[in-house]
């Protein structure tokens, strides 16, 4: 693993992070800056800097990302009212840690989004 974001020091235990899932290919934690009241991000372990770098190849990881966050929300019970799953894509898409990465955030209404700043 060549990844020097945090969220590959998160991988490596190199930074603490409160852990709710693994397995050989996904990592979940809680987001340290929460946007509602669950907001855990599933992030695979394989280094890809953007939705855009993802090659054809590893196409599936999306779902895998998509599929464990959905089990988190089902396993904790956010599933029948609702839940958001957001990939944010560079700077204008708002980004901040360039490393693939899943937002589920639920545990509250979440109303609209998506209207520029």
């Amino acid at each position: 693993m060549t990844d020097s974001t945090i969220f590959g020091k998160i991988i490596r235990r190199e930074l603490p992070a409160d852990i709710v899932y693994e397995d050989d290919e996904l990592i979940a934690f809680r987001d340290i800056a929460p946007q509602a009241p669950a907001h855990v991000l599933f992030v695979p372990k394989t280094p890809i800097a953007t939705l855009n770098d993802l090659r054809a190849d590893q196409a599936a990881i999306v779902g895998k990302l998509a599929h464990a966050a959905a089990a988190y929300a089902q396993r904790e019970g956010f599933a029948q009212d609702g839940y958001r799953l957001v990939m944010n894509c560079n700077e204008h898409g708002g980004q901040t840690v360039f490393q693939l990465h899943l937002h589920l955030l639920a545990g509250a209404h979440l109303g609209r989004f998506g209207t520029p700043h």
